[in-house]
This record gives structure tokens, C-alpha cells and sequence, in this order.
């Protein structure tokens, strides 16, 4: 299986094969609007909005497996988003990233990238912590926790998966390479 290959449901539930982004480079991450990293909405906004016209593209899809932190309908995160970070960029149905319901999405990314890199003491402090709460990460290359980002180039390769703890700034220093 290829990533061009993969449909998903937005959040209206209409089918997208991801082959309409063929030839943009993505940013797949899994979010929720509960969470200590929720904030990063803001960052990832204005990459959004820089690169956009570059061929850049956020898909976004809220995950409810880390600590309930995704609760409500499609709706409600839609609106959350938007009024509150005035988030522009695809949103996606919610979906598992880990286990038995996973999204292949999911599956597939994981199995292209199995780690990500932390950077800073604090970092891989706060990451140690959430592994240890993180009670659907079971096998290696599991997503940890909300706000993994998977970086993808205008051929469909995955090259760079980033942790929860990666901000913007950490995401555009990689980025710039592939836009």
C-alpha cells in the first residue's frame, strides 16, 4: 500500500483518497482540545498560512484515545478550532491512531517512521512521563500521545516524524527543505 492509495472520511464524513494531495507536502498530525498541547493549533496555523500557497497541507485528525482529551462531535472540535485558534487547514473524522480500530493512515505512517526525535531535557522529560501514562501505546512505533506530526513530500514519502513536544519553529526548520 502507498499513502496515495488511502481513504479517509473528513469530518463531514465524506470519503478523501489522499492522492488529491499528490504533489503538496503534508503534515499529518493527530490532535485534540484538551490537551496540554492543544496550543500548538496556533503554530501550526500560521505554518498553514505561510506555505500554503507553497503547496503546503495540515490534515488534522482529532484522536480521543489519549486521555479522553478529544471528547464532542465533529462539529463541536471543528468550532473549537476555528473560534478559538482560527484554524483554517483540514479537519478530518476523529479516529484511532493505535490498536485493533486503528486508521490505516495511521498504520501506514507508523510503519514508515517507528520514532520520533525529542529534543531538549524538558522535552524528553515530558515525553517519559506521558509513555509511562499512555495506556494505547503498546508496540514500538505506536503513537505516544496527542499532536504527533508526520512530515510527507510532494512524492508521498514519509521523512520526518515529529513528537508531541515539536512546536512550529522545530516543524519549519524541516519543512523549508521539502517546499
Amino acid at each position: 500500500m502507498k499513502l496515495y492509495d488511502i481513504e479517509v472520511l473528513d469530518n463531514s464524513d465524506k470519503k478523501v483518497k489522499l492522492e488529491e494531495y499528490k504533489g503538496d507536502v503534508l503534515l499529518v498530525v493527530n490532535t485534540a482540545t484538551g490537551c496540554g498541547f492543544t496550543p500548538q493549533y496556533e503554530g501550526l496555523e500560521k505554518l498553514y498560512r505561510k506555505y500554503n500557497e507553497d503547496g503546503f497541507e495540515i490534515l488534522d485528525f482529532p484522536c480521543n484515545q489519549f486521555g479522553n482529551q478529544a471528547p464532542g462531535s465533529a462539529e463541536e472540535i471543528h468550532e473549537f478550532c476555528s473560534l478559538k485558534y482560527d484554524t483554517t487547514f483540514r479537519q478530518f473524522k476523529k479516529i484511532d491512531v493505535n490498536g485493533e480500530n486503528e486508521s490505516p493512515l495511521f498504520t501506514y505512517l507508523k510503519n514508515e517512521i517507528k520514532d520520533e526525535e525529542v529534543k531538549g531535557l524538558k522535552n524528553k522529560m515530558a515525553m517519559k512521563a506521558i509513555e509511562k501514562i499512555s495506556k494505547t501505546c503498546q508496540n514500538k512505533g505506536d503513537i505516544t500521545w496527542n499532536f504527533t506530526k508526520f512530515l510527507i513530500d510532494r512524492e508521498g514519502n514519509v521523512v520526518k516524524r515529529f513528537a508531541p513536544t515539536s512546536e512550529a519553529a522545530e516543524i519549519e526548520k524541516e519543512l523549508k527543505k521539502y517546499i
